[in-house]
């Protein structure tokens, strides 16, 4: 922390005026670095027993099966904490969902003509003019009709 690098140059209080920072918040972060210090050894300790697990299942588990791993183990352990220190540590499974195509084109439809030829500038407000229209979602007879000026 800036405040904690040059304390000793220019002292605490001034330098908490001059950022806009409360002195209690820096000696409140002072007090905590104990515990941070103590979170990041513990959560090191955690990714070597998840990198075991994670080595054992060939690089296929991520967070749910790890954490099952981790508590059939005997080792109490929430799985967003596992989640959170893979993602710390670049840990991943295995994604074996496929991409859903939700969008299959009619192979015989026309393309619709580009009118504006992909060029949605305008000279001056008004002069151009390009909409929508679209079903609702639910009601297949209520159009949407969306235009917008560019300019």
């Amino acid at each position: 922390m800036f405040v904690d690098d040059y304390r000793d140059a220019y002292g605490v209080k001034r330098l908490c005026q001059v950022l806009g920072v409360n002195r209690s918040s820096y000696y409140k972060w002072l007090d905590g670095a104990e515990a941070r210090a103590a979170r990041e050894r513990a959560d090191l300790q955690l990714a070597a027993q998840i990198r075991a697990v994670h080595h054992e299942a060939d690089g296929a588990y991520g967070a749910p099966r790890v954490t099952a791993e981790q508590r059939e183990g005997g080792m109490p352990v929430n799985e967003k904490k596992v989640a959170r220190v893979m993602r710390k540590f670049q840990i991943t499974g295995i994604r074996l969902r496929r991409r859903v195509r939700t969008t299959v084109s009619e192979p015989s439809a026309v393309p619709v003509a580009d009118l504006f030829s992909r060029d949605f500038t305008a000279a001056e407000p008004g002069a151009k003019y390009m909409g929508d229209i679209e079903v609702a979602p639910g009601s297949p007879t209520r159009l949407i009709y969306a235009a917008r000026a560019t300019g």
